[in-house]
């Protein structure tokens, strides 16, 4: 009997089945475009937890995200585009959740094959968290929800960006945070700022899909979604998924019994998990692709640079 056969019989899921390795990934993927020096990500064997205090039902439950304001002028922003460094910002932002908003995605290294980035509810769960209220499920949405910079730089996320939302959190006298990423590098800054929230007394939990970039970086409360990146709050166009996903997010909020706790999202992306294969594999690109790719990641560097400019002025 081969493996094979002794899988089948025994129910085991493939090997290639399991979250995708997204720092692995991007460190093979940089280094085969040129750049050698090797990233290093946020990485803590501890997290700080701040518990609840009141039911969830009486809560002021707030939303910060990393996706972008919609910007007519900053070239293609619509499902599909390509990655739009452009469109990127530099500085925390913050926008009434009484209002529906355009937030987009194309600033951002999310998985472009398989997401279609044509349902902004798959990356900000304002809508869910508005049926959450309705329902009772959670007193209230804040008056704001806000934006944070996605930013490799560990210093400014750290010591700028992240005191800065918490400041605007206790402004609206916020009593818990929902913290949504969506491409790698999303994932470590909303991992920064959810513990610098939380150290400073506001319980956090963080809805994403990559695994072990959170894990690595240490949070109080994460919900991982085995999903294509882009769709941290549930699946596109699928009401039931994002309610259920935002269920399990309030849930683990308000259950958790210390720091580090993870909970797996039940809902698959798909039956087979094929998708996960394609993520950056090197296998798959050829040298002049490669090439290409690097050429135009130094393009977007130098499109985004009056972004970063406009922001230190």
């Amino acid at each position: 009997m081969d493996q094979e056969e002794l899988d089948t019989m025994f129910g085991f899921a493939p090997d290639y089945d399991a979250p995708v390795r997204y720092m692995h990934q991007t460190r093979e993927y940089y280094k085969a475009i040129g750049y050698t020096t090797p990233y290093r990500w946020a990485h803590y064997l501890q997290a700080p937890f701040t518990k609840m205090t009141k039911p969830l039902s009486q809560c002021s439950v707030a939303i910060v995200t990393t996706a972008a304001p919609f910007q007519p002028d900053k070239g293609d922003q619509g499902p599909g585009a390509a990655y739009n460094g452009s469109a990127k910002f530099y500085q925390v932002y913050s926008g009434d959740t009484s209002r529906d908003h355009d937030l987009r995605i194309s600033h951002i290294g999310y998985d472009r094959t398989h997401t279609t980035a044509t349902d902004s509810n798959t990356w900000f769960p304002l809508p869910a968290l508005r049926r959450a209220a309705a329902s009772g499920r959670i007193g209230s949405v804040a008056a704001r929800f806000h934006g944070a910079p996605t930013n490799r730089s560990h210093r400014v996320t750290i010591e700028t960006d992240g005191p800065e939302i918490l400041a605007r959190l206790r402004e609206d006298k916020v009593d818990a945070v929902i913290v949504v990423p969506n491409c790698p590098v999303c994932h470590q800054t909303s991992s920064l700022v959810a513990r610098h929230v939380e150290a400073n007394g506001i319980p956090t939990v963080l809805m994403g899909c990559a695994k072990d970039i959170v894990e690595h970086a240490a949070v109080a409360r994460f919900l991982f979604s085995d999903f294509p990146l882009g769709n941290s709050a549930g699946k596109p166009h699928d009401a039931a998924s994002q309610d259920q996903t935002l269920a399990a997010a309030l849930t683990l909020l308000d259950s958790a019994a210390g720091p580090q706790t993870t909970m797996q999202n039940p809902i698959r992306w798909d039956a087979d998990g094929l998708w996960k294969l394609d993520y950056l594999n090197l296998e798959q690109i050829g040298a002049e692709e490669l090439k290409r790719r690097r050429a135009e990641f130094d393009r977007q560097k130098e499109l985004a640079r009056p972004n970063r400019v406009e922001k230190a002025a």
